[in-house]
């Protein structure tokens, strides 16, 4: 097992096991601080399609419960990430179609269990050499009934409704972020390249324009809806000039993932049945998942009592 990334949450190794062929990553989690636990006990929607990273195993090399520390989470170790893809080679639209299938086949089957991801960028959508792709990190996933926190997803992704603090945004906003990645596979660059939230916002609307004031109205942040107005109007770009040369249905599809509206954008299951996505569209083979129970996620424990908790949940598992 050799360690090939560490954050202050987890560490990441590759693996082989010589019972199963492909090379295996796992992720060790430490259970030793509450913190830990709330981060790494994720919302996440059961094993489902192949566009979603799977769970192949669960361990510990601890043998009693008073040295327990560490959990290993065994998944399908991927050779790269659209990140790595966008920065090394020019993708046909055919790559394209492919790939936004995949992302928003999975995202589907998330949004069905009642969950939002919150963190779509390339480097969570792992893709191997058949160019098959799963989602991963569903460390700041969370039910779609919770009240959310506008510190998610990176900046460049991060829909627009979040920076405005809405503290109650749906599902969607995973799709404005398919809707950013999608045009950096188009052209290669990043759509909206803020340095801050303020720039973010700025770059958003350039293209998208100035939100009308039934937008504003709905922004519960007072000085969000100063700052809106104190901008000059701006009118709303041309999609086909904005990305010149791309695939028309491409640039439709496009334009309803990133409507500034999120009562208006698309969801996951009507941008799988958009016109650009035709040849690879199958609806009986497009499923839902079971809906997500989050009763753990009201559970007010000690950290002792979380930990107890894990290790029977491993210990049943290995």
């Amino acid at each position: 097992m050799s360690p090939c990334h560490s954050s202050c949450l987890t560490s990441r190794y590759t693996a082989t096991d010589p019972r199963i062929t492909p090379c295996l990553a796992a992720v060790s989690s430490q259970v030793r601080d509450s913190a830990v636990r709330n981060a790494q006990c994720p919302a996440a929607p059961p094993p489902g399609p192949s566009g979603i990273i799977g769970l192949l195993d669960v361990f510990t090399p601890s043998t009693t419960y008073s040295d327990f520390q560490d959990v290993y989470l065994v998944t399908p170790l991927m050779g790269a990430d659209l990140n790595n893809i966008v920065k090394t080679q020019k993708l046909t639209d055919d790559h394209v179609q492919f790939l936004i299938y995949q992302v928003l086949r999975g995202l589907k089957y998330i949004h069905s269990a009642g969950i939002i991801h919150r963190d779509l960028k390339p480097s969570n959508i792992a893709v191997n050499e058949d160019c098959e792709l799963k989602i991963l990190d569903f460390g700041l996933a969370r039910p779609t009934e919770s009240e959310m926190t506008g510190y998610v997803a990176t900046r460049w992704y991060r829909a627009p409704e979040i920076m405005l603090n809405w503290m109650h945004y749906n599902q969607t906003v995973d799709i404005w972020s398919v809707g950013c990645i999608m045009a950096e596979l188009l052209t290669s660059r990043t759509l909206f390249p803020g340095a801050d939230h303020i720039q973010q916002l700025n770059l958003i609307m350039e293209i998208l324009g100035t939100p009308p004031q039934e937008y504003l109205n709905r922004i519960t942040s007072e000085s969000a809806r100063n700052y809106i107005r104190s901008l000059p109007h701006m009118r709303k770009k041309d999609f086909k000039q904005v990305f010149r040369g791309a695939n028309p249905l491409a640039v439709d599809l496009l334009e309803k993932m990133l409507e500034l509206d999120s009562e208006r954008r698309v969801t996951a299951a009507q941008a799988l049945a958009h016109p650009y996505l035709a040849q690879y569209a199958d609806p009986s083979d497009e499923p839902d998942s079971e809906p997500y129970d989050q009763s753990f996620e009201d559970m007010d424990l000690p950290t002792e009592k979380w930990k107890e908790l894990v290790w029977k949940e491993v210990i049943a598992l290995c």
